[in-house]
């Protein structure tokens, strides 16, 4: 009984706090019905199956919500980044950057394209959305999204009038759409220590600089080619390397053993080395050339930059490379409890619609998994 109050407890928090971005109460509370019916166990999760869900003959209310009705998901966007930041904000947190790919049919769904899809680990008909999210000690969930757009559509003004675009939305790479995220959760005080994520953002010089700018540490993958400057350590000459060979030229004492967090299936251990290189931006921080190695596959290694407090550890390092893991769960997690791929929408407004609507809902799942552990670890503390 105890449970189930609680759930609603957090739903009717939800409620209140999404209540203001709507004019009339009746989009509000399909709003709401259409959180629930995602936090639901049905099987799939569009228009139909959750007015089913709400006791609604027909989809009609529900497509209405995801098209015509007024309200902005940036709006609620922002709502769901004070709800993160309220119950698992914490000054260690890490801010992840991923995209993932939605596979689609046909050519009308805004930004659909024959292109590389994660998702599918291959060139498919497909939109992809780049995501940012949040992990910290009490959970992790997304915070932003924004729906990439190839620029087949972009110099295509007529195509995109008929999918809802804005004629003001331009074309922007990956790593830009990143850049704008997260400069906005910065911006609204997202506490963070660190950002991740792969070699498709940190092989990105802007990115790297304006968090640099902006004196945030960040652990950012590259490939293996990726060029740096060496500082002179040791038997190391400094000088301009590949990241692959500079790497190789550290003796086998450099590598040490360290855990990149806990997985699936528990402790993530692997071999980790680094090597100091130059970076004339920031005097008060440390920059890395980061190695992680496989302890059963020696040449299976990954790259990174790193730009770091002074005298960080090598542990510290590991734990927020090891971090980008986050976000991996988080869009299994979404789109196997929430509903984030379920969508039948083809409009530009209605894909952030619901995207932004699922992210809340793992957001929902998160906290109040969050508050039971919590409330597990306090009963335990107090128990005689």
């Amino acid at each position: 009984m105890a449970e189930v109050q609680e759930w609603a407890d957090g739903l009717e928090e939800i409620r209140e706090l999404i209540g203001p971005r709507f004019a009339r109460s009746e989009p509000w509370e399909n709003a709401v019905d259409y959180l629930r019916g995602l936090l639901s166990g049905q099987e799939r999760k569009n228009s139909w199956t959750l007015s089913e869900q709400a006791g609604q003959a027909v989809p009609d209310r529900m497509q209405r919500l995801l098209s015509t009705t007024d309200w902005d998901p940036d709006a609620v966007r922002d709502d769901l980044r004070s709800y993160v930041v309220k119950h698992l904000g914490a000054a260690e947190g890490v801010l992840i950057v991923d995209e993932t790919g939605f596979l689609k049919k046909g050519k009308r769904s805004a930004g659909v394209a024959r292109q590389y899809s994660g998702t599918a680990g291959r060139i498919e008909n497909s939109q992809i959305g780049v995501f940012l999210t949040y992990s910290s000690p009490a959970g992790r969930t997304f915070l932003d999204r924004e729906l990439y757009l190839p620029k087949a559509w972009t110099d295509d003004r007529e195509r995109c009038d008929a999918a809802g675009i804005p004629a003001d939305r331009e074309f922007k790479t990956k790593p830009e759409l990143a850049m704008d995220m997260l400069a906005g959760a910065l911006d609204a005080g997202v506490p963070a220590r660190w950002v991740t994520g792969d070699a498709v953002y940190g092989q990105y010089y802007k990115l790297r600089k304006a968090l640099e700018d902006r004196g945030v540490f960040y652990v950012l993958a590259v490939p293996m080619n990726q060029r740096v400057i060496a500082k002179t350590t040791g038997s190391v000459p400094g000088g301009e390397w590949r990241a692959d060979e500079l790497i190789a030229s550290l003796p086998a004492t450099a590598w040490r053993t360290r855990s990149a967090g806990n997985g699936s299936k528990g402790d993530r251990r692997y071999g980790w080395a680094r090597a100091r290189i130059n970076g004339a931006r920031d005097p008060d921080a440390e920059y890395w050339l980061l190695a992680r190695r496989s302890l059963t596959d020696p040449t299976d290694i990954a790259y990174y930059l790193t730009h770091g407090p002074k005298r960080v550890a090598l542990a510290d390092l590991a734990r927020a490379a090891g971090a980008r893991w986050a976000i991996e769960e988080s869009f299994q997690t979404s789109k196997g409890q929430t509903g984030l791929d379920h969508y039948q929408v083809r409009q530009y407004t209605g894909w952030y619609r619901h995207i932004t609507l699922s992210m809340l809902a793992h957001a929902f799942l998160t906290v109040t998994r969050s508050k039971k552990g919590a409330n597990i670890q306090r009963t335990a503390t107090s128990s005689p």
